[in-house]
C-alpha cells in the first residue's frame, strides 16, 4: 500500500492486528480520532467519516471534482470495497473515473448513505495510490428534497432523471391534443411562449437532415417540454448552492427512443435557459438491459448512435452522449466511440456487485447456493423496477458446485441476481463481505480484468 509524505506527516493504510483496515498517521495528527501505537510515534485511526473528512483537508486529490468533457467511465459500487479494483482497472487508460456513483433507489436497497458512498470511495482511492482527478454522481436524482444529502457529503456530479416528466402518449396525440399539451407547459420556467417556439424551431436543419414541421416541434415539446422544465428546476437549485459541478440529463428509462428531433429539442433548450449540461443521456433504439449485452440490431443502433451525436457535433461537441446501463454492452462500446470520438460518458453499476457474487460461487458455493435461490424467489418482485426479460424457467438445472461462476456468465442469471441486489443485501450482506475480505485480491484482480473489456474500446491511442 503506498505511503504519502506531505509538509512532514507520514500518512499511510494499515491492516490491524484485529483485521480492520486503519489509517496510520505519522507526525501531525491533530484533528484525526483514533489510538496512538508503535510507542505513541503513530496515530491509528478507523475509517471512519470523521477522519476521511480531516483527511480530505489535508489530501487535496481525495476530494472528488467535475470531470468536464472527458472521456469518462461511472464505477457503481454497491459494496463499498470494490474501488481498488476500479482503479487498477482505468489505470493508465486516460479515462476519468467516477469512483464514486450511486442513485436514491440504490441508496435506499443496500442501505447506505450518500456519504458512506463517497467515503468508501475515497479510501479506496487512498488504499490504491490514485492521485489523479475523480467524480462522484448522484445518480438518476428526480426531486431537489434529495440534492441535499448528496450536496453536503461534496459530489460533483450530478444526474437529473425528469423520466416521470416525459409525456410517451405523446407519440400518438393528435395535432390539436399536442397543441394543447404544449400550452399547458410552464412558459414562465422556459422563459418563452409557444408564439417564440414556433419561430425558433419551424424551419430546416439541412446539415442534420431534420426538418420541423408543426407536428415534429409539438411532439418533442409536449413529449418533453415538462421534462426540461424539471431539469431547469433542478439544475438551478444546484447552481445556486455550488459553484462547479457537471450536470447530466438523462432520459434512458423511459419507454420510447430519443428522436433526432427530440434531442435537438431538448439541447436547444438547455443551451437557451443557460442550463450548463455536461452529458445527455438519450433513449436509444433497442434495450440496454441489466448486466447483459445490447439486445437489438447493432446495424440501426450504429445508425441511431451516429445521428445522436451529429447533433452533438451541431452544437459544438459541448457535451457527451452517456451511454445508461453500461454495464456489459460489449458490442455497443466501439459503435459509440467511433461516432462521438471519446464525446462520451459510460455508466455501470451492477456488475461489480455480479463479481463479487463469482468470488462467493467460487470460495463458498453452499451459501452462493443458498443466495441464488433467494433471488430466484425475490425475481419475480424485484424486477418491477428494471428493464429484464430474464426468465427463471430458462434457468440451467443441477448446476455442479465446480461450475456454479459460470452461472455469472448466464443472461437469466445474471439478471436475476441483478436486480434482486437489494433484498440479497438484506440478508446476505455480511456473508458476502466477509468473504470479499477474505478473498480481496481475487476480488480486484476479477474486477480489473472485467472492467478492462469494458474501458479498452473507449482508450484514445496516443500514436
Amino acid at each position: 500500500m503506498p505511503t504519502y509524505q506531505i509538509n512532514g506527516t507520514i500518512y499511510r493504510s494499515a491492516e490491524l492486528d484485529n483485521g480492520q483496515k486503519a489509517l496510520i498517521v505519522a507526525g501531525d495528527s491533530g484533528g484525526f480520532e483514533g489510538q496512538t501505537i508503535s510507542n505513541n510515534a503513530e496515530l491509528a485511526c478507523a475509517l471512519t467519516p470523521h477522519n476521511a473528512a480531516e483527511l480530505r483537508q489535508r489530501l487535496a486529490w481525495l476530494n472528488p471534482q467535475p470531470l468536464g468533457l472527458a472521456t469518462s467511465a461511472g464505477f457503481g459500487d454497491r459494496l463499498g470495497v470494490a474501488t481498488p479494483g476500479h482503479v487498477q482497472a482505468v489505470q493508465g487508460t486516460g479515462i476519468a473515473p467516477i469512483f464514486a456513483q450511486q442513485s436514491v433507489r440504490e441508496n435506499t436497497r443496500t442501505g447506505r448513505t450518500p456519504q458512506q458512498v463517497l467515503d468508501d470511495a475515497m479510501w479506496g482511492v487512498f488504499e490504491s495510490g490514485w492521485r489523479s482527478a475523480w467524480g462522484a454522481d448522484a445518480d438518476h436524482q428526480k426531486n431537489t428534497a434529495d440534492l441535499d444529502q448528496f450536496i453536503a457529503a461534496g459530489y460533483t456530479f450530478f444526474t437529473i432523471d425528469p423520466g416521470d416528466f416525459v409525456d410517451n402518449d405523446a407519440e400518438t396525440d393528435d395535432l390539436e391534443t399536442l397543441r394543447h399539451k404544449v400550452a399547458q407547459l410552464e412558459w414562465d420556467i422556459l422563459a418563452s411562449d409557444p408564439t417564440h417556439l414556433h419561430a425558433d424551431y419551424l424551419k430546416e436543419w439541412p446539415s442534420l437532415n431534420l426538418n420541423f414541421d408543426e407536428y415534429t416541434l409539438l411532439k418533442a415539446a409536449a413529449k418533453y417540454g415538462k421534462a426540461v422544465v424539471h431539469t431547469v428546476k433542478m439544475a438551478r437549485y444546484l447552481m445556486a448552492r455550488l459553484t462547479a459541478f457537471d450536470l447530466e440529463m438523462s432520459v434512458d428509462e423511459t419507454d420510447i427512443p430519443t428522436s433526432f428531433a427530440e434531442h435537438f429539442y431538448i439541447v436547444s433548450e438547455l443551451k437557451r435557459l443557460q442550463i450548463p449540461v455536461v452529458s445527455i443521456a438519450p433513449r436509444f433504439v433497442g434495450r440496454f438491459e441489466k448486466g447483459v449485452d445490447f439486445i437489438g440490431d447493432l446495424t440501426e443502433l450504429d445508425h441511431n448512435i451516429a445521428g445522436h451525436a451529429a447533433i452533438q457535433t451541431h452544437f459544438g461537441r459541448t457535451y457527451k452522449l452517456s451511454l445508461h446501463s453500461g454495464s456489459d454492452k460489449f458490442s455497443v462500446y466501439p459503435i459509440a466511440m467511433r461516432h462521438t470520438d471519446g464525446l462520451v460518458h459510460l455508466k455501470t453499476a451492477g456488475t461489480s456487485y455480479l463479481e463479487a457474487l463469482r468470488i462467493l460461487a467460487v470460495q463458498t458455493p453452499t451459501a452462493f447456493r443458498d443466495l441464488f435461490e433467494f433471488a430466484c424467489n425475490r425475481y419475480e418482485t424485484d424486477r418491477k423496477t428494471y428493464h429484464v426479460s430474464a426468465e427463471l424457467a430458462r434457468l440451467p438445472k443441477h448446476v455442479p458446485d465446480d461450475e456454479l461462476a459460470d452461472l455469472l456468465d448466464n443472461f437469466d442469471a445474471r439478471q436475476i441476481l441483478h436486480v434482486t441486489f437489494g433484498s440479497a443485501l438484506h440478508e446476505y450482506k455480511e456473508l458476502i463481505q466477509s468473504t470479499l475480505k477474505q478473498h480481496e485480491a481475487e476480488y480486484h484482480a476479477g474486477l480489473k480484468s472485467h472492467f478492462e473489456k469494458h474501458l479498452q474500446p473507449f482508450v484514445v491511442s496516443k500514436g
